[in-house]
């Protein structure tokens, strides 16, 4: 076979059926194969955003996703994509094209180093120089990008590798002697950790990504119904936990609910089930969880203990050590007066915002989509404080149904990551709820939705700021607001020149109706809530405070 078609064979045997990219000079052997093949193909109309499509795609299905892009600049294109699947743990695998070998090192037409460039923003990365290797580095791609703790991989393919001829032969298993993740919890560990929730009467769980990745949402509703803690579930975690179940904290850290954050910081046992302690979480370390013994579970060895130190660390893919716990739990926390003063400050400190009669309060919209969705739509989002809106007053029941950029805090991540996750559930009612500063950062893939009549409802809440910056600006830094007010396009007629349905919404009346309309409609909207100009996100830890210190509403 040529190498061209020993990529595309791979990918079939991978189970490929979506790829999201741009095509180019240095990938056209490569593309001619796949105008063949039984693989949909989606043209982005940026690389960056395929590689959030990618990711948006892997985050709604499960599946390992798959973004390409040419060599040079369409490879660089790619880099802010990877690093948000990195960081994430997100599984993907980014098929780049490169200058012939011979003519690597040579700054030739559209060279750039890109397994240089990525080296530290992917699990690992591959130079193919030889057609006859093509089969094994897929094969290795897609089990290192999926296995263990999830990330990104990619693999560069010269001109020449794609045009030389090799015999194909698919490797059936796969064996890495310095890649063996551990999926199954030391007992004598597990066995510890079931002493201490045994004595413990301030237990809480904080669960993260890691619950959704391992499928194990299951496994810690009965975990936590069992021992009778409370859980927290981080930004990534929403979703791992029902947000209307009796037992549910909402989220901790920066932006979280008081109530998580003061359980947290008069617990006596934190039981972690991954997550990686983001210093968002934790605020000022040595504040944070101070009279807690620290349960860590993670499949990750290097989280453990990288930023908070565990009393009690077990390594290991968490839906199978939480299987492994409930087949031992004997009895629960003594935790009866804990839930009671949990459920007290609960109804002291709920999440709330001030109405108004002036501008549309963005938290009203969330809220909204929430009433007529129920917790059956995924929910995309941008970065910002439409994220943290999105976080706080939407109730996730569902894994896999809060897709969002949590480590790097990408703006532009959520229209195309929404995207990929409408081609992964083309059943799910999917929406993007932005900010107008981070919609502008991939406004282009209108294109793409429109082409393709893909049904992503665009909620735009619209504040004519880069708003989180200044609400930094107006707390912290007497309301300079230096380079944070906008001067917006009329997104109704940018939608419109795209050929996707567009409205604008400025009254708090209107909300509910245009929901209902939205939702109806069977392709994509853009739709431009003007927002109050001023509204924060509250309660809020300023940056380097403990998390029991929070500023804003009922804090």
């Amino acid at each position: 076979m040529k190498g061209s078609e020993i990529i595309i064979e791979s990918l079939k045997r991978e189970k490929v059926e979506v790829i999201f990219g741009y095509p180019g000079g240095a990938l056209l052997p490569f593309f001619d194969c796949l105008y063949d093949a039984p693989i949909k193909f989606y043209l982005t109309r940026h690389e960056q955003a395929a590689a959030h499509a990618a990711d948006g795609y892997a985050r709604a299905s499960g599946k390992t996703g798959v973004c390409v892009a040419t060599s040079g600049p369409g490879a660089t294109n790619l880099v802010t994509g990877i690093t948000n699947a990195y960081m994430d743990s997100i599984p993907i695998v980014a098929l780049t094209g490169q200058v012939r070998t011979s003519l690597i090192g040579n700054d030739a037409f559209q060279e750039a180093d890109t397994t240089g460039i990525t080296r530290s923003i992917t699990k690992h990365n591959y130079l193919v120089k030889n057609t006859e290797d093509l089969a094994r580095v897929f094969k290795e791609a897609f089990y290192i990008a999926s296995s263990g703790r999830p990330g990104p991989v990619l693999v560069d393919l010269p001109v020449d590798v794609q045009m030389g001829e090799a015999e194909f032969s698919y490797p059936e298993n796969i064996s890495i002697r310095s890649y063996r993740p551990t999926y199954y919890g030391h007992p004598g560990q597990i066995k510890k950790a079931l002493r201490a929730i045994e004595k413990s009467k301030h237990p809480v769980i904080m669960a993260g990504g890691g619950v959704i990745t391992s499928g194990a949402s299951g496994r810690l509703f009965e975990f936590a119904k069992k021992i009778q803690a409370p859980v927290t579930t981080t930004l990534m975690g929403l979703g791992a936990y029902p947000a209307e179940d009796e037992l549910f904290l909402g989220m901790p850290g920066m932006h979280g609910t008081v109530y998580a954050n003061r359980a947290i910081t008069n617990s006596d046992l934190l039981i972690a089930i991954g997550c990686r302690f983001d210093d968002r979480v934790t605020g000022k370390l040595d504040a944070f969880a101070p009279q807690a013994k620290i349960i860590h579970i993670d499949i990750d060895p290097t989280s453990i203990s990288k930023n908070v130190k565990a009393d009690i660390p077990i390594v290991g893919d968490v839906g199978n050590i939480l299987g492994e716990m409930l087949e031992l739990i004997k009895k629960p926390a003594q935790s009866k007066e804990w839930l009671k003063e949990i459920e007290r400050n609960k109804k002291k400190y709920p999440l709330s915002y001030r109405k108004s009669s002036l501008r549309i309060k963005p938290q009203a919209v969330v809220e909204e989509i929430f009433s007529q969705t129920r917790g059956e739509a995924i929910i995309s989002t941008e970065v910002g404080q439409n994220q943290m809106w999105a976080a706080q007053f939407y109730k996730f029941k569902f894994p896999r149904t809060f897709i969002t950029s949590g480590g790097l805090g990408t703006m532009g991540f959520g229209f195309p990551a929404a995207i990929g996750a409408s081609i992964a559930c083309p059943e799910r009612l999917v929406f993007d709820i932005a900010g107008d500063g981070s919609i502008q950062m991939n406004i282009q893939e209108l294109a793409t939705v429109a082409t393709y009549k893909i049904p992503v409802k665009i909620i735009i809440l619209n504040n004519n700021y880069l708003g989180m910056v200044r609400q930094w600006q107006e707390l912290f830094y007497k309301k300079r607001y230096a380079a944070t007010p906008l001067d917006n396009p009329d997104f109704v007629k940018v939608a419109e020149g795209f050929g996707v349905k567009a409205m604008r919404i400025e009254k708090e009346k209107d909300i509910k109706k245009a929901i209902k309309e939205i939702i109806a409609y069977k392709g994509p909207v853009l739709a431009d809530f003007w927002i109050e100009e001023e509204e924060n996100v509250f309660p809020m830890v300023p940056a380097g405070a403990s998390i029991d210190r929070m500023i804003g509403e009922l804090a």
